[in-house]
């Protein structure tokens, strides 16, 4: 994983626009050339935010965000998303993802020193759930929370592991 540039910042909202990262997100709504300017323009004004960008076999196919990194207590929330299209038509989507997850960890605890890591995930997503138990993450009931996504009531779920 490397950190991603202004190079990347089109094609991290192009992968963030596919249909499929949309729909299993909090936030869905298409966002807009000048929309995704601003929130690069936060990211990297904000030393608590990290955006990373995923190689596999040598195509650059995923982004992994790390959001209110807070050095003291060695936390933060993370996130990520995947070239859906590109990795598909290559029958590469499964074994990606499976790497991304495994990487980003690894960057968690071993680049940025995080004791903990953790994020949010619809309840209904249930292959985002079995991977992210698959590589050691827990529920955290108390910060499971009901938001309205789209106009239907959705369960969100907090996942996190922990060094």
């Amino acid at each position: 994983m490397r950190e991603a540039d202004e190079s990347d910042v089109e094609i991290i909202r192009r992968w963030r626009n596919h249909p499929k990262t949309r729909g299993a997100s909090i936030y869905t709504a298409f966002i807009t050339p000048e929309g995704h300017a601003r929130w690069w323009a936060k990211v990297q004004s904000d030393p608590s935010r990290r955006v990373l960008v995923f190689a596999y076999r040598g195509h650059d196919c995923g982004v992994v965000m790390f959001n209110d990194h807070d050095e003291f207590s060695g936390t933060a929330e993370w996130g990520f998303f995947l070239d859906v299209d590109g990795l598909e038509e290559r029958g590469e989507l499964l074994p990606a993802w499976m790497e991304l997850e495994k990487a980003a960890v690894a960057y968690a605890f071993d680049e940025m020193k995080l004791t903990s890591v953790g994020g949010r995930t619809l309840a209904w997503n249930t292959p985002v759930l079995a991977l992210h138990r698959r590589f050691g993450f827990v529920e955290v009931p108390s910060r499971r929370y009901a938001t309205e996504i789209d106009g239907v009531e959705q369960l969100v779920l907090w996942t996190q592991k922990t060094r």
